[in-house]
Formats: structure tokens, C-alpha cells, sequence
């Protein structure tokens, strides 16, 4: 009995495996904007993000791709990030807010190497009133959390 519940304990607590590589690039593009006008931050920000919503979304689905490769084609902050700020002055992380959100490409690939889901997602928020307490990547978190979701439903199919 007590072997039963020291595995049942060591099932609990050993998560189910995610993806063995997640790499996440950028789009030339917002590579560009990262660089003139983000700040190169944002991107390793953005890339957390998606990174640990993946993982989440993969071990809740119970799907374990052997790589998965995100684009991050473009995004767009809902308060200034801190480049903007020092290169703006008239910028405040309290008054000023836009419609922020962001637009990614997956692909899932097997051990064999041959793509085995595909998904392009974006999402921008449309009501500026809905901006209101978010923080700087708050609608593109709320992209990158949905992405997973779909990714992750996705390859359950």
C-alpha cells in the first residue's frame, strides 16, 4: 500500500512532458520594430510568454511534439515599453494606451522531422475601453495564451 501511494505521489508531482524544443523567432518586420522602436527586451518578453503558455497548454492537452518552431510576426504593446518611453518623454505607462495584441505562426514538428500541425493565429483587441488596467503586452499575453490553446487542441486532433 504504501509503494502505491509513493507512486501515485511521484505521478502527481512529475508534470507531464512538453514539447523537448520550443524555439520562437521573429518575422523581419517586427524584428525591426524591436530594434527602432520596442526595444530588444520586449521580444525576449513576448517569447517568456508564449514559451510558458505552450508548455502549460501542451501538458493540459497531453500532447508531447518533439519541436515546435513560433514566428512571432508582429505585435503591438497596449502601453509604452520602456525604449518608447526614454525615446519619447511625453509618454506615461499610466495615460497612455493603444489596442495592443499580436499575430503568430506555428508549426509542430515529430521525431522524423515532418511537420504534424500548422497554425496561424492573431488577435488585436478592437475597444480601447477594454485597454483600461492592462500592462504593456496585456492583449498580446491574452494572444499568446489563446494561441497555445488552439496549438495545443490542434495537435490533440
Amino acid at each position: 500500500m504504501k509503494t502505491l501511494l509513493v507512486s501515485l505521489a511521484a505521478a502527481v508531482i512529475v508534470p507531464a512532458a512538453a514539447a523537448s524544443e520550443i524555439s520562437i523567432t521573429y518575422s523581419a518586420e517586427f524584428q525591426e520594430k524591436l530594434e527602432s522602436d520596442y526595444g530588444a527586451k520586449e521580444g525576449e518578453r513576448l517569447s517568456k510568454e508564449i514559451r510558458s503558455d505552450l508548455e502549460r497548454e501542451l501538458r493540459k492537452a497531453n500532447v508531447d511534439p518533439a519541436r515546435i518552431s513560433v514566428i512571432i510576426v508582429d505585435a503591438k504593446p497596449n502601453r509604452p515599453t520602456m525604449q518608447q518611453m526614454s525615446d519619447e518623454p511625453g509618454l506615461d505607462m499610466l495615460r497612455s494606451k493603444s489596442i495592443g495584441g499580436m499575430d503568430l505562426e506555428g508549426t509542430a514538428y515529430n521525431a522524423s522531422g515532418e511537420a504534424v500541425a500548422e497554425l496561424q493565429y492573431d488577435w488585436y483587441e478592437t475597444n480601447i475601453q477594454m485597454v483600461g488596467a492592462s500592462g504593456v503586452w496585456g492583449d498580446a499575453k491574452r494572444a499568446s495564451s489563446r494561441f497555445a490553446r488552439k496549438f495545443a487542441e490542434k495537435l490533440s486532433e
